[in-house]
């Protein structure tokens, strides 16, 4: 596979974007996109589990039923917790933008991201959508990826393409969300599209699986937003089904998602270090994941790593308070990244502190857990909690 991350992203035959300022932010900077879908393209996705879901949300969900043709997003304003005005207003965005691209309004799925509990004004897109329509174009995408960000500090973008049968499949793929991060999607966003040819019903399989690896395995806070939605759309251009090529697109698909969301978690509000925490040895996969959770979750274990402090002991008491079952300490093996602390329940007699110390203030570390002898391996990526997460969410709304 060609793998590429960062601003050169492939341009995928069937697919227009464009991004521009409409004032939602009030700063003059991008706050209204639009990908526009060629006529044939499928679109499968998935959202937020917060049950108070944006107005943005409902309407897509049940616009998802239709031909699918425009992705419309904006960011500075969430249309959370708005009521029946939101969806009211939700829905006319994508109206006029419809009437701009000569389709049905359910043709377009909206997207929107900033501040909970204000309503999205209709002015933007009553005054600026012939703008938008009109600034679409063939390299439009990376626009589209600064224009999305709200607290983001940089851009969250890459694409992937693989050979099959003398033909190129494309994919292309952006992101945003660096705070209210936690499974089960979390505050952020993300569009992928491919010049495959696949039915929604295939795509959704596919997302799904990869969501699942993904975006559902990283965790900044622990907050779940009410806006977090991924889609992924095929053109249908590139001569390939997915039907040719699935075990392919999905590996390719699979590592797109999973860049996007590291992604996510380096550029975590106020974040400093990159970590994964990686349970082994547990029966099942969901009690791995049981015990990492509770380890990236724990503001202790956060604030540790922040100080570089080798403090192993809020790691143990993290483990130890995971709603798992079986769990029993001399099987308990600890290592910060290849520095093992915690043998078979005893501090390892090759551990010092200036060795624990050396690797916590590395960006990058990896916590592993070993809890037994079973083979399942389960991680999850989060980040360190710093002044600054605390400086950037208190002054949010100011």
């Amino acid at each position: 596979m060609n793998f590429i991350m960062g601003s050169l992203l492939h341009r995928i035959k069937g697919v227009k974007s464009s991004s521009i300022s409409s004032g939602i932010k009030g700063n003059n900077s991008l706050d209204l996109s639009l990908i526009s879908l060629i006529e044939g393209s499928s679109t499968a996705a998935v959202f937020t589990k917060n049950i108070f879901c944006a107005a943005p949300v409902l309407v897509a969900k049940n616009h998802l039923k239709s031909n699918v043709e425009a992705l419309l997003i904006n960011s500075g304003n969430a249309n959370a917790g708005t009521g029946k005005k939101g969806l009211e207003h939700s829905f006319k965005s994508c109206e006029i933008v419809a009437k701009e691209l000569s389709i049905d309004p359910e043709q377009v799925l909206p997207f929107s991201t900033g501040v909970i509990g204000e309503l999205l004004p209709i002015k933007p897109f009553e005054n600026h959508s012939n703008r938008l329509v009109d600034s679409l174009k063939d390299d439009g995408l990376n626009e589209v990826a600064r224009g999305i960000l709200t607290t983001d500090l940089v851009e969250k973008c890459c694409s992937l393409s693989f050979e099959f049968d003398g033909e190129m499949v494309n994919l292309s793929g952006i992101a945003k969300g660096p705070g209210m991060i936690r499974p089960d999607m979390a505050t952020m966003l993300s569009f992928i599209v491919s010049d495959i040819g696949a039915s929604q019903e295939e795509l959704q399989h596919c997302l799904n699986i990869a969501v699942n690896q993904s975006f559902n395995r990283i965790t900044v806070d622990g907050d779940t937003s009410t806006n977090d939605a991924c889609t992924v759309s095929a053109t249908n251009q590139s001569g390939i089904l997915y039907s040719q090529c699935k075990e392919e697109f999905q590996n390719a698909l699979n590592e797109i998602t999973k860049n996007l969301a590291q992604m996510i978690v380096r550029d975590g509000e106020g974040a400093t270090k990159f970590v994964e925490v990686r349970v082994s040895g547990l029966e099942s996969s969901e009690d791995c994941l049981e015990v990492a959770y509770t380890v990236a979750h724990s503001p202790l274990v956060k604030t540790a790593l922040f100080a570089s402090d080798a403090n192993w002991g809020r790691i143990l008491a993290a483990v130890g308070r995971a709603n798992v079952q079986g769990i029993t300490f001399e099987k308990i093996n600890i290592s910060l990244n290849d520095v093992q602390i915690i043998s078979s329940g005893e501090i390892s007699e090759q551990y010092s502190e200036q060795a624990g110390s050396h690797e916590m203030k590395k960006s990058d570390i990896t916590i592993q857990i070993n809890l037994g002898s079973f083979k399942t391996t389960e991680s999850v990526w989060t980040t360190d909690l710093s002044y600054d997460y605390v400086k950037i969410n208190a002054e949010y709304r100011s």
